[in-house]
């Protein structure tokens, strides 16, 4: 299942690919699961559309963050897997141990979704808005248990050897929310009209069958029914809990930092204007779509780092880490290219950039893609760099690297230049700019001084 420590680059860029590639298509899979949602509500109203955008935003951090908890499981199973070829009893206890972190953490999400109504009134949010926003978040809560465990298990088969798993049941999960949506928001098949609350229900049945799809495939699997994944879910193993919770609370602290920033630029740009608030929108969907690609390869290079740290080879760790940081820049480079020569070719996705009353948008979106095409390096950087450690097993000072670069020289900078100077709008995204550079240069130098640090198998 596993190959050796390959000495070549050539060989580990092979095998990077082989990881990496799925996790990308499942990783824009995901998105697209979400982009559905929002097809199907937008036909219901602007209204109707706001209040899922506000609910989903809530719902969709909770869900990234303890997705990242759980995702302790991958540098652990590969760790194990590289000091021993068939640790199955070890990956076992790690599985167990994760979903039991992940399921008490849905609880806690799921009481921060019931403080929903109060949270937005907080954040001052039109009160017709919120009427509906909360019925929508208390269906969409139940979602969460089964979304959490579903990444756990993507995660997994993933670090087992088997990514295309993942993305054949997220692809799977595209079709079945259309579906849903089809029948629950509408009222077809003779099910009731629903409208918004429809499209919860659908989220909840989405998640619930890519949850029972992992599950039935780790049944029936031949190569992952040897581990006996779902067995002894009872038993209780407090070590093994614990190192989740050491390695997967940071991540947790690093994904909350990082969304921060990117929300508090959003509620930023609301401030400056409605026209910049579009722009910066249009400008960050082509960003977000971008970052998949070094974030999937990110995640593959957790699992190649991690099986190199457990076989205690360190220049395959090296050859690892070197691989991934070519591929995630390289590709972000190359979309960058994209964003600075075809900026209204990308923009015509969305709305029509020859149209005079699209003319200060697609202008404000132009420049603020000049600006996202130089944070795509560093995004990706980050995003590698903090992955590669994570294979090391070094999760608490990458989180506490992300809160500062993020919150400080990044939403510093966006604050002072977006609220204080006539840079506005383009001055929140030099804030942006700014705290990715800071986080990409910490964790970069971080790694390069991982023996100094360390961080290497003894």
């Amino acid at each position: 299942m596993f190959e050796q420590p390959p000495h070549k680059w050539i060989d580990e860029l092979r095998a990077m690919l082989r990881l990496a590639a799925p996790l990308v298509g499942a990783n824009l899979l995901q998105m697209a699961v979400f982009a559905v949602d929002v097809v199907f509500v937008a036909r219901l109203g602007p209204e109707a559309l706001a209040a899922s955008s506000l609910s989903v935003s809530l719902f969709g951090l909770l869900i990234w963050s303890l997705s990242g908890l759980v995702g302790a499981a991958s540098p652990l199973i590969a760790a194990e897997l590289g000091r021993r070829r068939h640790a199955i009893r070890e990956v076992r206890r790690t599985v167990r141990m994760a979903a039991w972190a992940g399921l008490l953490a849905s609880f806690l999400a799921i009481g921060v979704c019931l403080l929903g109504g109060p949270l937005m009134r907080v954040t001052g949010q039109d009160p017709g808005v919120i009427a509906r926003a909360v019925p929508f978040l208390q269906v969409l809560m139940w979602a969460a248990i089964p979304a959490v465990l579903a990444a756990l298990l993507r995660t997994v088969v993933a670090t087992l050897g088997r990514p295309g798993i993942g993305t054949a049941i997220t692809g799977m999960a595209v079709a079945i929310n259309a579906l849903g949506n089809w029948v629950f928001v509408f009222g077809h098949f003779g099910a009731p009209e629903l409208g918004l609350l429809g499209s919860a229900i659908s989220s909840v049945v989405t998640s619930t069958a890519m949850l029972v799809a992992f599950m039935l495939v780790i049944r029936f699997d031949r190569r992952l029914h040897r581990y006996r994944l779902l067995g002894r879910w009872w038993k209780p193993e407090w070590q093994r809990f614990g190192d989740v919770l050491r390695i997967g609370l940071p991540i947790c602290g690093t994904i909350i930092a990082e969304a921060g920033m990117f929300n508090g630029a959003a509620f930023l740009m609301g401030r400056i204007g409605e026209t910049e608030l579009a722009a910066h929108t249009l400008a960050l969907q082509f960003a977000a779509i971008a970052f998949q690609v070094p974030f999937g390869v990110g995640q593959a290079a957790t699992i190649r780092v991690g099986l190199a740290f457990g076989a205690r080879n360190n220049a395959a760790i090296t050859l690892a880490g070197r691989v991934a940081t070519q591929l995630g820049i390289g590709f972000m480079a190359l979309s960058a290219g994209v964003m600075l020569l075809f900026p209204h070719q990308l923009l015509q996705l969305y709305i029509d950039p020859s149209a005079i009353e699209n003319a200060r948008v697609v202008e404000l979106a132009v420049l603020y893609m000049m600006v996202a095409a130089a944070f795509q390096l560093f995004d990706g950087a980050q995003a590698v760099g903090a992955s590669m450690l994570r294979g090391l097993q070094d999760t608490r000072v990458p989180m506490l690297i992300a809160i500062f670069g993020y919150w400080v020289p990044g939403v510093g900078t966006a604050l002072g230049l977006g609220l204080l100077t006539r840079f506005g709008g383009l001055g929140v995204w030099f804030g942006l700019l700014v705290g990715l550079i800071f986080v990409a240069g910490l964790m970069h130098w971080r790694w390069r001084n991982r023996a100094r640090l360390g961080l290497l198998p003894a």
